[in-house]
């Protein structure tokens, strides 16, 4: 059983009042090694567990529901040609479910590491779904052996509750946080964390797997400068005071922050286009402080925007579909924003009126 703050085989774990490390990666080749760029890394909780400050999100890989408005574009190849820049850069936290295209995430995955694109090898995070039918404690340890086999792991780095129990489901939440602990204390995964939780749910989960000797080392909301409602909620203080790292889904708003799309311009595909095309002209003025803020440093909107959940101390995990996205996305680490420029994307994003997300973390 692995107890808080405890170092897992093989982690190098420095002191606690040192949170953020750096580290350099080699990969050796043909014609000798190549050191990869130094990624900064942090510890999840207090589980000892390092990931990059900045993960990536493989919700897309596989997905055929048609949210994403992919059609047949991007695909498998896609999606391990994304696989292997992420090796490449040093950006080795990758976060899947088991809902995600109904497994196929987690297959693909587990084939791309399988497949010796690098010698490198991801931090995996991936989620248990608490459906309806799903009632007690060993539903989350069988779900979690699923996942794994999909993923052809042994162990994971990582394992979540998609969403608290509501509903007819509701009673079972203690269950899943015994579940989640009990995946622990069976080697199957290395961390335990939450996702979707309120500010009471997270101390409540915290509390009840101290109890049991392990750690609730992350909780997973939605954040973003289109999105700060857990700054205003209670989350990210009930995060903080627990002890508990803030894992930051949709820090692009699902591509509005990119600055791609304009009010006379193109706009997003899919589902997502019905949702989001008649806000983009009043996100504007904050897409012009993005540009203004990266352009001294020859920083797009994206990476500003990354690099400022980065700045509050939440690890963003956004998508990334192939290799452009990826070294986009890369380009968000290895620099800080300053004070004063935070200060100056907040004032922009305090204008906005119209709300970006959905509250999820309130349930």
């Amino acid at each position: 059983m692995q107890l808080c703050g405890s170092r897992p085989p093989g982690t190098a774990v420095q002191a606690r009042a040192t949170r953020v490390s750096r580290r350099s990666m080699v990969v050796k080749c043909e014609a000798g090694a190549i050191v990869k760029p130094a990624v900064d890394t942090i510890e999840l909780g207090k589980s000892g567990l390092q990931v990059p400050v900045l993960g990536i999100g493989a919700w897309s890989w596989g997905d055929r529901s048609g949210y994403w408005g992919y059609g047949k574009e991007y695909g498998k190849d896609a999606s391990q040609e994304a696989y292997a820049a992420l090796m490449q850069s040093g950006l080795t936290f990758i976060d899947t479910a088991e809902v995600y295209g109904y497994g196929k995430s987690e297959e693909f995955l587990g084939e791309f590491m399988k497949a010796g694109l690098s010698d490198s090898q991801p931090t995996v995070a991936t989620k248990f779904a608490p459906l309806p039918w799903r009632l007690t404690g060993g539903s989350v340890s069988v779900a979690c052996r699923a996942s794994l086999q999909r993923l052809q792991m042994q162990q994971m780095g990582l394992y979540i509750q998609h969403w608290p129990g509501f509903a007819f489901n509701a009673f079972s939440n203690d269950a899943y946080l015994e579940g989640l602990a009990d995946c622990v204390e069976q080697g199957l995964t290395r961390a335990v964390g939450v996702s979707n939780f309120k500010a009471q749910r997270v101390k409540h989960a915290a509390r009840a797997l101290t109890r049991r000797g392990t750690c609730l080392s992350s909780n997973q909301v939605q954040y973003s400068l289109l999105y700060r409602k857990p700054e205003q909620n209670g989350v990210f203080e009930a995060c903080k005071e627990a002890g508990v790292t803030m894992v930051a889904y949709s820090p692009l708003c699902q591509g509005l922050l990119t600055g791609k799309y304009t009010p006379d311009g193109p706009k997003p595909v899919g589902p997502r286009g019905n949702i989001y095309s008649k806000k983009i002209r009043e996100i504007q003025p904050l897409i012009e402080t993005m540009r203004a803020v990266g352009q001294s440093r020859g920083k797009s909107p994206a990476q500003v925007a990354l690099n400022w959940v980065i700045c509050k101390g939440a690890v963003p995990i956004p998508g990334a579909k192939n290799k452009k996205q990826v070294d986009e996305i890369a380009g968000a680490v290895g620099w800080r924003l300053e004070e004063g420029e935070i200060a100056e994307l907040e004032k922009a994003s305090d204008r906005i009126v119209t709300p970006m997300g959905a509250p999820f973390e309130n349930w």
